[in-house]
């Protein structure tokens, strides 16, 4: 009863917001038993923005910013029903929480104090994102939720997916007042076991169905990971002055996307970690910028790791229909915050993604909405 009376509230005080108008995806359309838990809609609003969220993959449906004349859109790709997500024909990983490790790990299989865990391949020969469960095919418990946060919880048994241990997972999403949308991941094991959370948004400042090439990005990084044919990192790190890969100036995302380059013909694309030196220690820091100059919205992403996810959309073929539009090629960005892919296996990378018992596995993203006029 309480979360029907926050829903209409909030519906009623949004639609009445001098025509900056948020239009809430219907609630009982997220209403069903999947695997015997159940599943809902959430709904969420601080300072100016609302955000919408399922348990089934701590899923972000919907996320509604202003623009630079004060009107809303959505600014993340999705579905606007439960059966969408389920029997899903395009993007898997809309709005999710990946992991037990996310990004890929070359082969499909690792090695933890001399045993080798067989892992399913879903990518070619990798594993990509923890597998063919992950977390984004689990309902997550609802601890707690309120008017701007909420609490979810899960533990991934051992064996799931191949990997040893049963990882306890504990994720609070927050609105702030600042216009923040804000991910605390806290994660122990009873066995060492891989962990490498993210979450898997993919934004369009502009709203779906449209391209994000004219987007403004910048990333503070002057290295990136360089992938093989397979796009796992090669081990290496290369500095990206002089290359397409130097986002340390805003520029659009299109400008340099297209040029003749061995990373970006094997990433069909962007599709590579940039490194966030300043993380390193685990200090909440600025990784990047991306501005939408049509609407005038901008979003700031804050983490604690030491990497960074660039994807650029490479594979959404026009086909699928999202909420409000279809997911075209190259129409919307990720962004993700986590430690670098295949750390397992690369003797250059000093942080291997292990957990071990008695530990305890803290990250911290934030995706920070503001409006300004640009250029």
């Amino acid at each position: 009863m309480k979360k029907v009376f926050v829903l209409v509230a909030m519906a009623l005080l949004l639609a009445s917001c001098g025509g900056k108008k948020v239009r809430l995806i219907d609630a009982a359309k997220f209403n069903k038993e999947v695997d015997g838990k159940q599943v809902s809609l959430y709904t969420m609003h601080n300072g100016d923005i609302t955000m919408q969220v399922t348990n089934y993959g701590g899923r972000v449906v919907a996320l509604w910013a202003p623009d630079k004349r004060g009107r809303f859109a959505d600014v993340v790709l999705g579905y606007d029903n439960i059966d969408k997500y389920l029997d899903n024909p395009g993007e898997r990983y809309l709005g999710a929480v990946v992991g037990r490790c996310a990004n890929r790990i070359a082969n499909g299989s690792f090695q933890l104090d001399s045993v080798t865990y067989q892992l399913p391949k879903n990518d070619g020969n990798n594993t990509l994102h923890g597998g063919e469960l992950g977390t984004d095919r689990v309902v997550w418990d609802v601890v707690s939720t309120n008017d701007s946060a909420m609490v979810m919880h899960v533990v991934l048994p051992d064996g799931q997916d191949g990997f040893p241990g049963n990882l306890d997972i504990t994720m609070t999403y927050t609105l702030t007042s600042d216009n923040a949308f804000r991910i605390d991941y806290l994660a122990t094991t009873d066995k060492p076991t891989l962990c490498n959370l993210s979450n898997h948004s993919f934004f369009n400042l502009n709203g779906e169905g449209k391209t994000v090439l004219d987007h403004q990005l910048q990333i503070i990084s002057p290295w990136a990971l360089p992938i093989n044919e397979s796009m796992i990192p090669t081990g290496d790190f290369i500095t990206v002055k002089g290359t397409p890969f130097d986002f340390n100036t805003m520029h659009a995302i299109g400008d340099r996307i297209d040029e003749n380059n061995a990373q970006l013909t094997k990433g069909h694309g962007y599709d590579h970690n940039w490194i966030i030196n300043s993380a390193v220690g685990g200090k909440i820091v600025k990784a990047a910028t991306l501005f939408d100059p049509k609407s005038g919205r901008k979003m700031d992403v804050y983490s604690n790791q030491i990497g960074l996810q660039f994807y650029s959309g490479n594979f959404f073929d026009g086909k699928t229909k999202g909420k409000r539009g279809n997911h075209i090629y190259r129409g919307a960005v990720a962004l993700e915050t986590q430690n670098f892919p295949d750390a397992i296996h690369q003797e250059n990378f000093s942080i291997k993604s292990v957990l071990n018992p008695g530990e305890e596995y803290k990250h911290t993203c934030i995706y920070k909405f503001s409006v300004e006029n640009g250029k």
